[in-house]
């Protein structure tokens, strides 16, 4: 590990999130909640431990920190029904169920909610998982989105514009309409974020309801003809494509840790559109993007 010092040691956090145990903030509240020891004694945050010499348990199991793990790195098509967590007090069905037989224990990247379906990503690796999820790397996050009844322009600018949901204006996205039919909207949603159920209560804000939702992409990971409840390892180019975004993002913020705030009244009204209306050309999509 980068940072084995005998004089330092490494934060108990890092330590947990890089052997798989769960990501760093998750196991920021394993160790919150008094779930982790170090030599017997309850951890704190923070702690510095060295890996090689201390014994660390985590709800009583020992980790074992010497033992050089395999990383998995793993897309899963969830099937509706499904909660994404590794065990339910509900007893519902649960997404660890259908990577049991992958051979380390790994856990999910984010979650769908029990009623949606679509790409969910799994890993061993803690810090990977870290910066997929965090906003400030700015991984895309692409949606199917089905909603009842129908969908005008200023709805649609509005989910592009960014609405306030549990009182925080979400950030920009890019919507696309796809198809309309009668009672019936397809489109394509892309966010940045991924707060609690955003997708639902982003419609939800502007009036629509949600019959479905699908995750088809998270940044260069594409969902493509991955059967529902099957799973596979991510390909060394989805990998690198990641690790690229998430360096640039760090590159990007390191360059302008004080940028200005975007201006919402210079482009308030000026907005990107891909063709006519869906309902005249059906093949021809209409896309409402934010623009900075």
């Amino acid at each position: 590990m980068a940072e084995k010092k005998a004089n330092d040691g490494i934060r108990i956090q890092k330590v947990m999130a890089e052997n798989g145990v769960a990501s760093r903030r998750k196991s920021e509240e394993m160790i919150e909640a008094g779930l982790v020891t170090v030599n017997g004694r309850k951890a704190t945050l923070g702690q510095r431990v060295n890996p090689y010499r201390d014994v660390i348990a985590v709800d009583g199991q020992k980790l074992l920190t010497n033992v050089k793990k395999h990383r998995y790195y793993i897309a899963l098509n969830k099937p509706r029904g499904y909660v994404t967590t590794l065990s339910d007090e509900m007893d519902r069905k649960c997404v660890a169920e259908l990577v049991e037989n992958v051979p380390e224990r790994v856990y999910p990247i984010g979650r769908l909610d029990r009623n949606s379906e679509g790409l969910l990503l799994f890993t061993n690796d803690g810090e990977f998982a870290n910066q997929v999820m965090h906003p400030k790397f700015h991984i895309n996050k692409t949606y199917r989105v089905t909603v009842r009844p129908d969908i005008n322009d200023k709805q649609a600018m509005q989910l592009a514009e960014g609405v306030v949901i549990d009182g925080v204006k979400t950030a920009p996205a890019q919507v696309t309409v796809l198809t309309k039919e009668p009672g019936r909207v397809v489109m394509q949603i892309v966010i940045t974020e991924g707060r609690n159920r955003q997708i639902r209560k982003m419609c939800e804000a502007v009036g629509l309801e949600v019959a479905r939702l699908k995750r088809t992409s998270i940044g260069p990971v594409r969902l493509g003809m991955l059967k529902p409840g099957d799973w596979r390892e991510l390909t060394e180019p989805e990998l690198n494509a990641l690790g690229s975004s998430i360096r640039s993002a760090q590159q990007q913020a390191e360059a302008k840790p004080n940028s200005p705030k975007h201006d919402k009244s210079k482009a308030r009204g000026s907005w990107g559109s891909g063709g006519q209306r869906a309902e005249k050309k059906p093949k021809e999509k209409r896309t409402y993007k934010k623009v900075k």
